[in-house]
């Protein structure tokens, strides 16, 4: 395997985790942790949250995994290793489906929405507003977690495989 194919490999496995672990932190922190709070508190700090995710330090997880997926892919079957490269291109798939696509057609709506969102003063209707986004943005945000993780698995998979494949080609 060429060092280009390794790097684009390594590089693209890196920001898979990077966005899986994004995903998984609003799952067993960040959520509880506004779902404790007054539901008040809790709107005013997903918004700030929100508006503050575009970012350039964000961007590259979020944005470029998909094409540095794919690129290893490429990579991979111009190498040779068309297995590897199938694990890849599955990766970059499932995370364009489920975690790109859900995100720009589900989460972000409901964040533009929420954003729009005038907290109240009284604790009830402020918890009305915050349970019916929770709970829903909760669901996705599960799904795009566990599809990231998905893609994630499935390009360690590749990676492993064409290094079995390399060690094989070498020893043969």
């Amino acid at each position: 395997m060429k060092i280009t194919t390794r790097l684009s490999a390594i590089v693209s496995i890196l920001l898979a985790g990077a966005i899986f672990g994004f995903f998984y932190a609003w799952i067993c922190s960040t959520m509880w942790g506004l779902d404790a709070a007054d539901p008040r508190i809790a709107i005013s700090a997903m918004q700030a949250m929100n508006a503050s995710v575009r970012n350039v330090v964000f961007a590259p997880a979020f944005f470029a995994t998909p094409f540095a997926l794919a690129l290893a892919a490429f990579l991979l079957w111009r190498d040779g290793l068309g297995r590897a490269a199938a694990w890849f291109l599955s990766a970059a798939l499932v995370y364009v489906v489920f975690g790109f696509g859900l995100t720009m057609t589900v989460n972000v709506p409901m964040n533009e929405a929420l954003a729009t969102v005038a907290v109240p003063a009284g604790e009830a209707e402020a918890r009305a507003i915050w349970d019916a986004y929770s709970q829903p943005w909760q669901m996705w945000n599960t799904t795009r977690t566990v599809a990231s993780g998905l893609a994630l698995l499935l390009a360690v998979i590749g990676i492993t495989n064409a290094s079995a494949v390399q060690g094989q080609r070498q020893g043969a």
